[in-house]
């Protein structure tokens, strides 16, 4: 029977997710936006909702206990008695489902401009619908990622799970129990067996020890689910290992800056200085804005004023969307940097003075984890024999005196990682201009940024169950996520040799301790929007 305490402890977690993710996102969202994109935002609301139980669901693993031996019937006072195996197989399938389908989808969608903006171009394009539109770029999607899993399933989908033989001569020094009792009793129970004694219990252990061990490995063909979830790791953990090694050291750091940076109030000379350097970086952007649309004009017109799906990927396309992704990441700063200009100035009286010291109490608390996080990958999982159990010892602390505060501890150290993939995407596209980047910013947020932000943490959630059950097998150890993880997941063909030889791990510290170098030398983005102005207005001038 299911425990009433875990049902109604899983539905108060869900409306409680419910409404943060819905106060989240009408507190993040553009004005543009806020009565219109329903659809999108639907999606963005259950993804949010998904990613965020993804790692809460690893908690109610641990309390509910299925893998204890005992759930069978002897002893079932520690489980809780609900179905985790059906829950984490609709959690497995609903995550592809987001990743490949509802968001991109979605995204093009929302992009799409009667067929023009997807066109590449207002010139010629035949006004097609949104939807129509948003189908044809699916399509590509479904069918690259849909023919990858197919494939992937009907080649590797093996697990070959090494096993350990054990023969025990039972008969050698060994005894035979009875028991009675006064009552008529029709039932039997292991309090009717009397202990084994600890000359026996030696004499088992040098059987077992002894020369009649084998070894062998099982061929298990695992289900679809369960591949899904290996393949949605595989592909996620190439995110998470560099943009969540980067944001353990980028988040602490950026918060103690906002602290260390906070709107002070200026002198007139300060202030006139800082406004000229607003004034001629925003009339220096608007003249640079001008010249990439005429060129971008000048290029259609050339070519006849038709650009195909993969135009992008030419000489000339690759060099054009560099050039825009420069021009975007310098308005970006230049804004951030008018913001603070205005709440050092204009607005200085209404600054509220708790949110720097929230962000320093908030970078503080990072700090302390992103060290626990490292600390607990180089004492506990990189080791062949982990020479602490350091963060285990700390949750089964808990267990004995406070479940709870175990549970809950556990899902904070859980989504932390994902806010550092989350801050790791976004510092690596600032720092080296390489990629899109979708800031999270108050009544500033797009819809499309939402569900960029929202499928990578999609993307980095089961990486992040996984690694979090590599760190804390002893805590988890009667989960049902264990038992797939750590089992059927972790000899699946091809996939194995990452596992085995932590390959993804020792990635996500290299990118750490590299972030922590470069950060050391270069711990602020604003000389970024100086480069990115003078490698424009170069790319210009050789024109």
């Amino acid at each position: 029977m299911a425990d009433w305490f875990l049902i109604l402890a899983t539905t108060i977690s869900f409306l409680l997710l419910l409404v943060a993710s819905l106060y989240f996102l009408v507190y993040y969202q553009h004005p543009d936006d806020r009565n219109e994109a329903w659809f999108p935002k639907l999606t963005v609301l259950l993804g949010l909702v998904l990613s965020g139980a993804t790692v809460l669901l690893l908690p109610l693993d641990v309390a509910n206990n299925e893998g204890y031996a005992g759930c069978d019937g002897y002893d079932t006072r520690l489980c809780g008695g609900l179905d985790m195996v059906l829950f984490w197989n609709i959690f497995y399938w609903c995550i592809p489902a987001f990743v490949f389908l509802l968001i991109p989808f979605m995204t093009f969608f929302y992009e799409a401009d009667d067929g023009m903006l997807m066109a590449g171009t207002s010139i010629g394009a035949k006004p097609n619908s949104r939807i129509t539109e948003a189908v044809k770029y699916e399509a590509f999607v479904v069918i690259i990622f849909g023919a990858l899993f197919a494939a992937g399933y009907l080649i590797l989908g093996e697990s070959s799970v090494p096993i350990k033989n054990y023969r025990i001569d039972y008969t050698s020094g060994g005894r035979e129990f009875t028991t009675s009792t006064s009552e008529n009793v029709t039932y039997f129970d292991t309090s009717f067996l009397a202990d084994m004694t600890s000359i026996e219990f030696e004499n088992q252990k040098t059987a077992a020890s002894a020369t009649n061990v084998s070894f062998d490995d099982i061929t298990v063909n695992v289900s679809i689910p369960t591949f899904f979830a290996a393949f949605m790791a595989f592909i996620g953990w190439f995110f998470f290992a560099a943009f969540g090694g980067i944001g353990l050291a980028a988040l602490p750091l950026d918060l103690i800056l906002a602290f260390v940076n906070r709107p002070k109030h200026m002198d007139p000379a300060e202030f006139a200085d800082l406004q000229l350097d607003i004034r001629n970086r925003t009339m220096e952007l608007v003249d640079i804005g001008e010249l990439l649309k005429i060129e971008r004009d000048e290029r259609v017109n050339t070519g006849g004023g038709k650009r195909g799906v993969f135009s992008g990927l030419s000489a000339e396309g690759r060099k054009e969307r560099g050039a825009l992704l420069e021009f975007k990441k310098a308005v970006y700063l230049l804004e951030t940097d008018v913001e603070d200009f205005i709440a050092s100035s204009a607005n200085y009286q209404n600054y509220n003075p708790i949110w720097p010291w929230m962000s320093l109490f908030g970078g503080m608390l990072s700090f302390i984890m992103s060290v626990a996080w490292i600390a607990q990958i180089v004492i506990y999982i990189l080791p062949p024999q982990p020479l602490h159990p350091f963060l285990n010892q700390y949750f089964q602390w808990f267990e004995r005196w406070f479940p709870l505060f175990g549970v809950l501890s556990v899902a904070i150290f859980t989504l932390y990682l994902l806010l550092c993939a989350v801050k790791g995407c976004f510092k690596f596209g600032i720092r080296f201009m390489a990629m899109q980047i979708h800031p999270m910013k108050v009544n500033k947020t797009y819809m499309s940024s939402f569900m960029f932000n929202v499928g990578l943490v999609l993307l980095c959630a089961l990486p992040v169950v996984q690694f979090t059950v590599t760190a804390f097998p002893e805590y988890a150890r009667y989960t049902n996520v264990v038992q797939v993880m750590g089992t059927q997941v972790q000899y699946l063909k091809f996939f194995t040799w990452f596992w085995e030889t932590k390959f993804f791990i020792f990635v996500l510290l290299g990118f750490t301790v590299l972030t922590i170098l470069y950060l050391s030398c270069k711990p602020a983005d604003n000389n970024k929007a100086a480069q990115a102005k003078k490698g424009l207005l170069s790319r210009f001038r050789k024109n």
